[in-house]
């Protein structure tokens, strides 16, 4: 059995080595980002993708209480495509795409395998759409995170969603459309169902 301070080592070096991976594929990485198993990265080479201070990427089942259907991706397909991650945001088992802008602030919570895309990838015209590359037929919108969301399990945030700060999607919610400051966001499709805030209050009121 490997000690505790050698199994910290040969995770220290493991994490270094993923991160040089990372930086050596062009993403910019801040400063503390910790990595739990491989990410996937697809990078288009005149794209963005940046992980703020302190972000965690996990990606092996064994680092988080649920199990993980595939390690973390982040991927940028298109020319100009952006993927920024703010400060102490953690991700686990997340697959992010981006055609144009998908950006994520700080203290955000993706839970198990949350799915985040700005672009519909095909056309919604039925002629031609198998094989069509032509970006014009293709619907692309941004994606904005605010800070502090926490996003649940099976998530999928879909093109042009902007979810405000504070807020949270319930699990398996299907999200797309602009969600103020501090909603519960729940369904298929999703919809406010209440407030973060009133029930943090109510919470409150009820142990004082």
């Amino acid at each position: 059995m490997l000690s505790v301070r050698l199994k910290r080592f040969v995770f220290t070096l493991v994490s270094r080595w993923r991160l040089g991976e990372l930086k050596r594929h062009g993403v910019k990485v801040g400063r503390g980002v910790v990595i739990y198993g491989a990410p996937l990265l697809q990078r288009h080479p005149d794209s963005t993708i940046a992980l703020g201070n302190r972000v965690v990427l996990c990606s092996n089942s064994r680092f988080t209480a649920l199990a993980l259907n595939h390690p973390v991706k982040l991927a940028t397909i298109s020319a100009g495509s952006t993927i920024t991650i703010g400060d102490d945001t953690g991700i686990s088992g997340a697959t992010i795409v981006s055609a144009t802008r998908v950006s994520i602030g700080s203290e955000v919570l993706l839970g198990a395998n949350v799915t985040i895309f700005d672009t519909d990838f095909h056309p919604i015209r039925p002629e031609g759409r198998r094989h069509s590359d032509i970006k014009a037929d293709i619907q692309t919108a941004p994606v904005r995170i605010g800070d502090n969301v926490f996003v649940g399990t099976n998530a999928v945030i879909l093109r042009g969603t902007e979810i405000g700060r504070d807020s949270v999607v319930a699990a398996g919610s299907i999200v797309r459309g602009s969600f103020p400051a501090g909603a519960i966001i729940a369904g298929n499709p999703a919809k406010v169902v209440g407030s973060a805030y009133t029930q943090h209050q109510e919470t409150t009121d009820l142990k004082t």
